[in-house]
């Protein structure tokens, strides 16, 4: 699922990069910082926990997080573009591409029986069935705000602070380590990353305000 969804976003990058051969490139190094961010997502939520676990090595060595792959992939985007000089905006395409990879990620978890989660009155609460049903909403509302040409070049902002406060909202119903003070690490970096969100929504109103 993880290759499937890896090959879903190069398909449609490596065809835009022969328009521009830097954007080849740019989803390169967005990849590459998803992937770190995903693995130091893990390691600072709960991969920690684990340090006397005599198999801590396979579990530091397979963890990941969406949450930490979302942000590392912005910041790896981010930079590339800041050093090939491309100026041009990628983020509503980025933002189009993104709930497809996530929810084949979300299917390999049921798969692998992860992700669950706590024990409520009626069983177990579906965690990843309501991380697909989220993605699948935003995939929506992301199509009918391209087509409707609504809010052009802060889809992937307005992603990040959807998916960020949905998962602050939701990891209370998750079966995850929450260390700090009541709260796990995910819900931490799912906070700061809606902010960061919101900053750089609130950044570009005020560059596009100001060049009308």
């Amino acid at each position: 699922m993880l290759l499937l969804g890896i090959a879903w976003g190069a398909v449609y990058w490596f065809r835009e990069s022969k328009k521009d051969g830097r954007v080849a490139l740019i989803y390169a190094a967005g990849l590459a910082g998803a992937f770190a961010g995903a693995k130091l997502a893990f390691l600072f939520a709960e991969g920690w926990l684990h340090f006397h676990d005599p198999n801590r090595w396979v579990v530091w060595l397979s963890g990941k997080s969406i949450m930490g792959a979302l942000p590392g992939g912005w910041l790896g985007v981010e930079i590339a573009k800041k050093t090939l000089g491309y100026r041009e905006s990628t983020g509503d395409r980025f933002a189009m591409l993104l709930p497809v990879p996530l929810i084949l990620g979300r299917i390999g978890c049921l798969s692998a029986g992860c992700c669950g989660g706590i024990v409520c009155a009626f069983g177990r609460w579906p965690s990843v069935q309501v991380e697909i049903g989220f993605q699948v909403v935003a995939m929506i509302a992301l199509c009918r705000m391209r087509r409707k040409h609504w809010q052009p070049g802060q889809h992937f902002h307005l992603y990040l602070i959807g998916y960020g406060l949905f998962r602050f909202g939701h990891e209370f119903l998750r079966a995850t380590p929450k260390p700090f003070l009541g709260l796990s690490g995910y819900q931490l970096l799912g906070l700061l990353t809606a902010i960061a969100a919101m900053l750089a929504y609130r950044k570009r109103r005020i560059k596009e305000d100001g060049s009308d």
